[in-house]
């Protein structure tokens, strides 16, 4: 099946950013791990796997559109050098996940492609209700307990 070019360019885009969030994901992940911050490397660890799964839908469509996904032009990673900035680095690229997605998702009800358009409100979903509001808790029980508490509340 030939797919629209508007909606190939915009998945393409959002494959750059799931693969780039994966390995961030990854990065922090085993910097959490090696902190001994169990409970942060597990979530972070889950977080990869979740965004593996995203960029493996975005292949997967690509694919049956007739296009072979560029795996060469990632967006860059940002990893952080201390917990907060990991976590706040984390959170910025699913905000910019997000507006890729709804992005993406009007295109997608302007070329009529539908079954595109599913795949990315499902990909919506985990971004917004899942990984970034899990993050903004984060962020707020460090603001509310401290870093030094917080850091403990994670091994």
């Amino acid at each position: 099946m030939k797919g629209s070019k508007k909606v190939l360019k915009q998945l393409q885009k959002l494959l750059n950013g799931e693969l780039a969030a994966r390995d961030q994901y990854m990065a922090h992940s085993r910097i959490y791990n090696d902190l001994g911050l169990n409970k942060l490397y597990e979530r972070l660890n889950h977080e990869m796997e979740e965004e593996t799964e995203h960029a493996d839908a975005l292949m997967e469509r690509m694919l049956f559109l007739g296009v072979q996904p560029d795996m060469n032009s990632q967006d860059k990673i940002r990893v952080g050098k201390n917990v907060k900035e990991m976590l706040q680095n984390d959170l910025d690229v699913e905000y910019e996940v997000t507006d890729a997605l709804k992005e993406s998702i009007a295109v997608c009800e302007e070329e009529q492609d539908y079954d595109s358009r599913k795949i990315l409100t499902k990909l919506l979903d985990d971004t917004e209700m899942d990984h970034a509001y899990w993050l903004e808790k984060q962020l707020g029980l460090i603001e509310m307990i401290g870093m030094k508490n917080y850091l403990q509340s994670q091994m």
